[in-house]
Formats: C-alpha cells, structure tokens, sequence
C-alpha cells in the first residue's frame, strides 16, 4: 500500500485515538484538508467540499471534534492530534 492508503495500522490508530470503526479513504483524505484548514485561514470553503465530504464533517461535529460558522472553524485539542499523528502514519511514514 502506498502514501494515504487506509492501512489496519492507520485504522487501528484512527479507532484507538478516536473511536473510529472503520476509517475510510475518504475520510482520511479529508483530514489534510482540516488541518491546512487550521493552519491557514480557519475556515472552510463550501464548494471544496462534496456531499459525502459533508456527512463527516456532519459526524465530526456531532461529536466534538470541529465546530464551524460562515466565519470561523474551530478544533479540539483531541481532534488535532489524533489527526495529525493519523497524518504523520499516512503520509509521513507510510513506508515503514
């Protein structure tokens, strides 16, 4: 498997960190954007986002992990982590 594939590893760490059953591509593919998203201008671009990209964001919301307004978006501390050590697996490390 290769750089961003949904590996057990990834999907064992994605239900460790955050309860997630059984990530999905998409999913994971989502959270680079979230964190570019944080690190730069706060906030989302609707017409960046797709309608299956939008249930989890829908999810994420419901439970904690983000809040977002036209404005500003927002992210928890457990969130942030757990994705970027998702990330760092997924695209860093994803060789070793």
């Amino acid at each position: 498997m290769g750089r961003g594939a949904v590996t057990p590893e990834i999907k064992q760490l994605a239900k460790q960190l955050l309860g997630i059953e059984d990530l999905t591509t998409r999913e994971l593919r989502l959270m680079p954007y979230i964190q570019y998203t944080m690190m730069n201008e706060q906030r989302l671009e609707i017409q960046r986002i797709n309608p299956e990209e939008r249930k989890i964001l829908s999810k994420w919301r419901a439970n904690g992990w983000i809040e977002d307004d036209a404005s500003e978006m927002s992210i928890s501390k457990q969130f942030w982590d757990a994705i970027n050590q998702i990330l760092w697996l997924a695209y860093v490390n994803y060789d070793n």
